[in-house]
């Protein structure tokens, strides 16, 4: 049986402290002193040092050669295990009579029209099925906990599967990767998984896949050249691939990249 896994939305109202407040965890790792809301509190605060600002690395990485201790992204993993109390570290791990596949589903852009036939599919190959959407993720504490626990991450393009820092080591990452993003598909979430020992697989749509086909017809430029578009630049391209597009996902080529997966968790067994 497939369950969705819930928690409360945020509030309208949440600021920017409270936001940072949902990393509170990471927080307490990096300092010794709460965070301070400065909207709130006026008071001079006396330091012996601070470091302010972040540095960029790359996209979900890590220059080890820039990091005092060489610190790489399987180290940023460990904290973050650390932070949260996460109990598993390898995928093998798991204890459980079935893989948990975690499938982020979402609600505005790249969704998946077909979804439920997605979930149908996996679990008629033997994974437990936790649907999460965007909003589940916003108490982390809890979300970590579910992450950790699951051997396979399933998710189109998209913030959520940035979540892979939390699976084990030897897990599977599936991204779903719409018309004309990829890309940023492999840059953002694909190079960056390996690095970080997640498996990871691609499930490229076809054409025919995404609702933009219907839209505009096999010959336009948006379906046959998605270069010539992201040409034009970035607010041109977003528009119409991250932002106008969902997918209906061909269950035959699925579970291709399902059943890949099983094999890559060393359970190859009971495929129907």
């Amino acid at each position: 049986m497939s369950r969705p896994w819930s928690s409360p939305p945020a509030g309208s109202q949440e600021t920017s402290f409270m936001n940072s407040m949902r990393y509170k965890r990471i927080l307490k790792q990096l300092s010794a002193y709460n965070a301070i809301n400065p909207a709130e509190d006026g008071s001079v605060h006396c330091f012996p040092g601070a470091v302010i600002g972040l540095k960029y690395h790359d996209n979900l990485a890590l220059n080890t050669s820039d990091i005092p201790g060489g610190y790489s992204m399987s180290d940023f993993k460990h904290f973050l295990r650390k932070s949260y109390s996460l109990k598993i570290t390898t995928a093998s791990e798991i204890e459980h009579p079935k893989p948990v596949l975690i499938l982020i589903s979402r609600r505005t852009t790249r969704k998946f029209l077909n979804e439920e036939e997605m979930v149908g599919l996996m679990e008629d190959l033997g994974f437990q099925v936790i649907i999460t959407p965007p909003y589940n993720m916003s108490s982390l504490d809890k979300f970590a906990q579910v992450v950790n626990s699951c051997s396979v991450m399933v998710g189109a393009h998209g913030a959520g599967l940035a979540n892979s820092v939390l699976l084990p080591a030897g897990a599977v990452m599936v991204q779903v990767v719409p018309l004309g993003l990829d890309w940023a598909s492999a840059a953002y979430y694909g190079d960056p998984a390996r690095k970080m020992g997640v498996q990871y697989l691609e499930y490229k749509i076809e054409a025919e896949e995404s609702s933009l086909f219907d839209l505009y017809g096999r010959d336009h430029p948006i379906i046959a050249d998605p270069q010539s578009i992201h040409l034009k630049g970035y607010d041109v391209a977003r528009a119409v691939y991250l932002d106008g597009q969902d997918m209906k996902i061909n269950l035959v080529r699925l579970r291709e990249i399902l059943v890949q997966a099983r094999k890559l968790l060393g359970n190859p067994t009971s495929f129907k």
